[in-house]
């Protein structure tokens, strides 16, 4: 069975962050059971999302960097590292390698913005992925809406 083609893009216009948004829910809201008014948050006007889809328009995943004072509230970090987040991909997109093409992306807009390390809240089952991705956790575990998370890094 051959694989449909997608692209990894900056959501370039209201519709492409609709449809970030629309992937998030579906996953977070819908899979994950995180609520609603937790899931989209005052960060999202500012931050860079990042958008995989199908060759034919539908969306397959999206993740979002924040940087700058926006990346400090998150990481507690200095302003050269910004902070991967909100990283999904749907059910049937998974195990295509979306979820790598996107971090690659945000990596790629955070080297762009002259960031120098990338940090992330990791769901606890996901440490492996990023991991795999020169990740490395650091600190306790903890919950955020109501999933296991760890803090993770890596330098660009």
């Amino acid at each position: 069975m051959s694989t449909p083609g997608y692209v990894v893009r900056v959501a370039r216009d209201p519709a492409d962050r609709e449809a970030c948004f629309a992937v998030r829910k579906e996953v977070f809201v819908g899979e994950q059971g995180v609520p609603e008014d937790l899931e989209y948050d005052a960060y999202d006007a500012g931050a860079v999302h990042v958008l995989a889809v199908r060759e034919d328009g539908v969306p397959l995943g999206t993740g979002r960097l924040l940087f700058g004072e926006a990346a400090v509230a998150q990481t507690g970090a200095d302003p050269s590292v910004g902070s991967l987040g909100r990283l999904a991909v749907t059910g049937h997109a998974r195990g295509l390698g979306v979820g790598v093409a996107l971090v690659r992306a945000i990596e790629d807009a955070a080297r762009a913005r002259g960031l120098t390390a990338m940090d992330l809240h990791a769901q606890s089952h996901a440490l492996g992925f990023y991991e795999r991705l020169g990740y490395e956790p650091y600190g306790p575990e903890y919950l955020e809406a109501g999933i296991p998370h760890r803090g993770m890094r890596r330098s660009l």
